[in-house]
This record gives structure tokens, C-alpha cells and sequence, in this order.
């Protein structure tokens, strides 16, 4: 691939997440930007998670994710989820979070969350596209939602 096309596959925008997931009595969350909407009826969204992400051992059929979606400005959300977290940290430590029922954490400071059941799993590449069927969410402010744009198609 060319210089060119890298760049320009770079540009390609997309939004700003923490996914969080629920396993057990043990939570995490992570800063992504490779989720999108798949599906009108049944609502379904797909992330795209690096195969070594030891999450991932967590997001099985039937698996309770949560999709947070960052608002423009948020820094503090970012930094905060973007260090990344091991299987036996605290990732919400001084994070706001609301926890209901069999639902991944959802992020008080989130424009709007969404509740999500993993449906299906799919080999892409260097990462595996996680399908997850929306069971819930809600909008948590009016601000806008952060938007990412890369330099280069070949990192985040």
C-alpha cells in the first residue's frame, strides 16, 4: 500500500468509545475508536478489538459490553482509559460510574452510553469485529460527540 493510501485511509473519522465489559465480579474499560453502528433492526453495533487484547477473553456469546461515548473535549476520559488497564486493575477507580443489573459499568461523564449483548465474533485481519445486539442506553448530555481522525492507516 502506498504512502498515499495509507494517509488518506487515516483520515477516515470515526468516534471516540470506552468500551467497558463486565466478567463476573471483575470490570474493565478501554479507550477505543473502531465502533459503528451495523444494524437497524435488530440495533447492533460492531467494535473491532487487537487480538491481543486480553479482554476479548471476557466478550463470549451472550457477554454484556458497554459502548460510552465520549464527548467533544472530555480529556480527562481519555487520558484516564487511555493508559489501558490489566485483568486485576482498578479501571474505574475516581471514574463516576453507574452500574445496573447484568450491564457493563456505564460513565456518568459519557454523552451517552449504550447496554450491548455480544452476538456474534469475526476474524478481521490483526483485530476481531465483536457484534453486539443494543438492549439498552440512554443520552446523558447535549454536548457533541469527540470525533478521532488518524494520521496513518497503519496505527491508531
Amino acid at each position: 500500500m502506498t504512502d498515499g493510501a495509507l494517509a488518506a485511509l487515516g483520515r477516515v473519522p470515526s468516534g471516540l468509545f470506552v468500551l467497558t465489559a463486565r466478567h463476573g465480579g471483575k470490570e474493565t474499560g478501554m479507550l477505543a475508536s473502531w465502533v459503528q453502528q451495523c444494524s437497524f433492526d435488530p440495533p447492533a453495533v460492531s467494535a473491532a478489538f487487537a487480538k491481543d487484547r486480553w479482554v476479548l477473553d471476557w466478550l463470549k456469546d451472550g457477554a454484556a459490553f458497554g459502548v460510552n461515548v465520549i464527548p467533544e473535549g472530555e480529556k480527562k476520559l481519555v487520558a484516564h482509559f487511555g493508559k489501558g488497564f490489566g485483568p486485576d486493575e482498578p479501571a474505574f477507580a475516581g471514574v463516576e460510574v453507574r452500574r445496573d443489573g447484568d450491564a457493563a459499568p456505564a460513565l456518568a461523564a459519557a454523552h451517552a452510553y449504550l447496554d450491548c449483548r455480544v452476538t456474534h465474533r469475526y476474524d478481521a485481519g490483526d483485530h476481531v469485529l465483536v457484534v453486539g445486539r443494543v438492549v439498552g442506553g440512554e443520552v446523558l448530555s447535549d454536548a457533541k460527540p469527540a470525533t478521532h481522525v488518524r494520521r496513518s492507516g497503519k496505527h491508531y
